[in-house]
């Protein structure tokens, strides 16, 4: 094992996304290639600028004969860089959690679709992606990128349980701040945006010294959001105009690091302390991500610009406006 935990911890470099895409090796479909789900994208542009040098491999998350959300994967790490979707009102509830897997990241000629996790995966797959048994006693629970609770379809629901789209994700930050966060979210786009609204949420690594979960998934220091939705009501009320077309968010996934990119709140309850969510303009949040990912990242084409907002009449939803304090 610690032989491959070297290999985890290979290298990053500088190529493009897309050229880094290219040299990928898989055939085109599914995996390997962005192109039959671009619409999870602004402008149909997945993100420019992220790290490559490492083994990314984008995902068209398939499930039931339906594209369902996009995830560019990290082999290496064995998690999702990040997941881009488009929110949905929500309906329903949680789904049954049947975790499932991709099987074209273990087999080239594999259906592409995903799969529900058998108790006893096929070598090849614990190779490729995480498994259940790597977040046994790991002290970390799996952690959505893509929440079921942003969507309407109970396939689209369901389609967000699969282990290319979580994460190792610590208790305190996804029962507390980041759940309240993945709500507040929610609950401003139904109320205000016009749609489509796209959302990408991601992976931020430690600086140095990565975190292991069973010696083979990588653990994110932070976990960023960021949504677009160009078309919005006009008559916003104040509270909400700084959140929109845009806005983002980075939370803490670790309570004992530092407070240079988010600050601890020290009255907070003991059991989400030092997991806080800071939230911030998109502009900030690429900043953060050039100065621990790559140095050119942009997350959303020509920063989700779009039409000029449509001035409805007063409330024609009649959905209740949420105070800013509500949403947080």
């Amino acid at each position: 094992m610690p032989a491959q935990r070297e290999v985890l911890r290979g290298p990053r470099g500088a190529v493009s996304l897309l050229l880094l895409a290219s040299l990928v090796g898989l055939a085109p479909g599914e995996v390997g290639d962005f192109s039959p789900c671009l619409r999870f994208f602004h402008r149909d542009a997945p993100p420019t600028g992220l790290p490559a040098g490492r083994p990314l491999t984008p995902v068209c998350q398939r499930f039931r004969n339906q594209y369902r959300f996009a995830s560019l994967y990290d082999r290496q790490r064995r998690t999702p860089l990040y997941s881009a979707y488009l929110l949905t009102p929500a309906a329903g509830k949680r789904p049954q959690n049947h975790w499932k897997y991709e099987p074209q990241l273990a087999f080239s000629r594999a259906k592409p679709e995903m799969q529900v996790l058998p108790k006893t995966p096929d070598q090849n797959v614990i190779e490729s992606q995480a498994v259940l048994q790597d977040y046994n006693n790991s002290n970390y629970t799996k952690g959505h990128l893509n929440p079921s609770l942003h969507h309407h379809d109970a396939n689209d629901r369901k389609a967000t349980f699969t282990l290319t789209n979580v994460v190792p994700q610590k208790k305190g930050s996804n029962g507390g701040p980041w759940a309240r966060l993945e709500e507040g979210v929610r609950a401003r786009l139904e109320a205000l945006c016009l749609g489509p609204a796209h959302v990408i949420t991601g992976f931020l690594p430690y600086a140095s010294g990565q975190r292991w979960i069973n010696d083979r998934v990588a653990v994110p220091e932070y976990m960023w959001s960021a949504y677009c939705c160009p078309s919005y009501h006009g008559s916003l009320p104040r509270w909400a105009r700084p959140f929109f077309p845009t806005y983002a968010a980075i939370g803490r996934n670790d309570r004992d690091s530092g407070e240079e990119i988010v600050p601890v709140d020290p009255t907070a309850k003991g059991s989400v302390r030092g997991y806080d969510v800071r939230r911030l303009p998109l502009a900030d949040l690429e900043e953060v991500l050039r100065q621990r990912l790559a140095p050119t990242v942009s997350l959303f084409q020509g920063q989700c610009a779009g039409p000029p907002p449509v001035v409805p009449p007063r409330n024609p939803t009649g959905c209740r406006f949420y105070e800013d304090n509500e949403l947080q």
